[in-house]
C-alpha cells in the first residue's frame, strides 16, 4: 500500500509505519547519545504510545535501562485504513527494546478499565514482581466510567464568559478570530473526569491494593499552564479545570504513598505540538509564535529533550506548588515579551515571517510519519504490522 498523508481538520487521518519508525529511532538515539541517568528500574507508563509519554519511556528505557510496561488505546491497520501513528511508535518500540535486550511489554486497550488495570497487575507479577515508578501521561477526549455505563466527554472552551482571540489554519495559514462560548458546570465536570487526576489515583490505588509497589515508590503526570495570552481557553478555562484536580491529586497521592516513602509529581511542560495542543483554538498560532521566538534564542526544545532533561537535571526548577517547572524557559521574561509583541502584529499576510508556522506543520506531520527526509513515500509497504510484546485487553 502506498500510503499518503490525509488530513481533516486538526487530525492526520493516515499514518506512515516507517515515518513513526524513524521519529521513534531518532528520539531512542538522541537519548542514548546523551548518556545513561539514574531512573526508575521497573517503570509502568500509562499513555506510552505518543507525545510526553512516549518520550518518557523512551528515556526510561534508552537510557536508564529499566524494564518497562507501555499502556496505550490505538488502532491496528485494517483494509486500506492505516493503524494509527501511535500503533506504529509502540510497535517501532518494542522492536528496539527486544533489538537491545530489554524487557518491555505493551498492553492495548482502555487505561480507564478495571479489566485492562487488572491485566496489567497480573503482568506486574508475573514479569517484574513490583514496579517504582508510574508515569501517568493519558490524553483522551472520553472516559466510559470504569463501574457504569457512563461516559465523560472533554470540551475546550473558557469558564464564566466568551472569548474571543485570534487562531490559525495551520495547513493554510489564515489567522482569524475565533468566538468560543462558556462551558455550562455539566461540561466543566465531564471535563474534569476525563483529563482531572482521578483515574490516575485509581491507577495507583489499584497497585497498591495489589501489593506491586516497591518501596519509594515515585509517580508523574504531566500539566502545562502557559501564558496570560492563552489562560482564558486553556489555565482558566475547563482545561485548567482538569489540571487543577491533577495537582490536587498528586498531593493526595503523596499522602496515600507515605508508608512506602513515596511521592507523586507534577511536571508543568512547555507547550509542544502534539496531537492534543493542536486540537485547541489559539495554541497552535502561540506555539508558532512561540517556536520561532525560542529558536531564535537558542532555547527551543522538543518532546524527548524535555523528557530527558526532567530525568536527567538535578538542579529543575520548582515551584511553591512543588510543581516541576520544565516550562522555565517557555517562561522567562525575555521570551513572552516577544511573544506578545509578535502575537499583536502577526496576521496572515505576514505569518509566515513573524512566526514558525512552517515548523509547526512539519512537526504536526512528523507526528504521523510525513515529510520525514530518508524516506520514499511513493513505495508500496506494509502497513499492517505486529509485536508479539504487545498484547490486546
Amino acid at each position: 500500500m502506498i500510503v499518503k498523508k490525509k488530513t481533516r481538520g486538526f487530525i492526520c487521518t493516515t499514518a506512515h509505519p516507517e515515518g513513526c519508525a524513524y521519529n521513534v529511532n531518532q528520539q531512542i538515539d538522541y537519548v542514548k547519545a546523551k548518556g545513561s541517568i539514574k531512573s526508575g528500574k521497573r517503570v509502568l507508563v500509562i499513555g506510552a504510545s505518543t507525545g510526553y509519554g512516549l518520550a518518557s519511556r523512551i528515556v526510561q528505557a534508552f537510557s536508564g535501562g529499566a524494564s518497562t510496561i507501555g499502556v496505550f488505546y490505538e488502532k491496528e491497520a485494517s483494509g486500506r485504513r492505516t493503524a494509527s501513528a501511535g500503533w506504529y511508535n509502540a510497535v517501532a518500540f518494542e522492536k528496539a527494546a527486544e533489538a537491545q535486550g530489554l524487557y518491555s511489554k505493551s498492553i492495548n486497550g482502555d487505561a480507564f478499565s478495571n479489566e485492562l488495570k487488572a491485566r496489567v497487575i497480573d503482568t506486574i507479577k508475573k514479569d517484574l514482581g513490583k514496579i517504582d515508578m508510574v508515569i501517568y501521561s493519558l490524553a483522551s477526549p472520553r472516559r466510559q466510567m470504569p463501574d457504569s455505563d457512563e461516559v465523560n466527554f472533554s470540551v475546550l472552551k473558557p469558564i464564566g464568559q466568551a472569548y474571543t482571540n485570534k487562531t490559525v489554519d495551520f495547513h493554510s495559514g489564515h489567522i482569524s478570530d475565533i468566538t468560543i462560548e462558556p462551558a455550562v458546570k455539566e461540561e466543566i465536570d465531564a471535563t474534569v473526569k476525563v483529563m482531572g487526576g482521578e483515574d490516575w489515583a485509581l491507577w495507583i490505588n489499584a497497585l497498591k491494593e495489589a501489593n506491586v509497589l516497591d518501596e519509594g515508590i515515585e509517580t508523574l503526570a504531566y500539566s502545562y499552564i502557559g501564558p496570560d495570552l492563552t489562560h482564558a481557553v486553556y489555565r482558566q478555562g475547563t482545561i485548567g479545570k482538569a489540571k487543577d484536580h491533577l495537582e490536587q491529586t498528586a498531593q493526595e497521592i503523596t499522602k496515600d504513598l507515605e508508608h512506602l516513602s513515596g511521592k507523586a509529581f507534577v511536571s508543568v511542560n512547555k507547550a509542544l505540538v502534539t496531537q492534543s495542543s493542536a486540537a485547541i483554538p489559539v495554541v497552535p498560532l502561540y506555539i508558532s509564535v512561540l517556536y520561532k521566538v525560542m529558536k531564535e534564542m537558542g532555547n527551543h526544545e522538543n518532546c524527548i529533550q524535555q523528557c530527558y532533561r526532567l530525568f536527567d537535571d538535578s538542579d529543575l526548577s520548582i515551584d511553591e506548588n512543588d510543581r516541576v517547572r520544565l516550562d522555565d524557559w517557555e517562561m522567562k521574561a525575555d521570551v513572552q515579551s516577544q511573544v506578545h509583541k509578535l502575537w499583536h502584529q502577526v496576521d496572515s499576510h505576514n505569518i509566515n515571517d513573524l512566526t514558525d508556522i512552517e515548523g509547526y506543520r512539519q512537526e504536526f506531520y512528523h507526528l504521523f510519519g510525513f515529510d520525514l527526509e530518508g524516506i520514499d513515500y511513493d513505495r508500496d509497504i506494509e502497513v499492517s504490522i505486529k509485536h508479539d510484546n504487545i498484547a490486546h485487553v
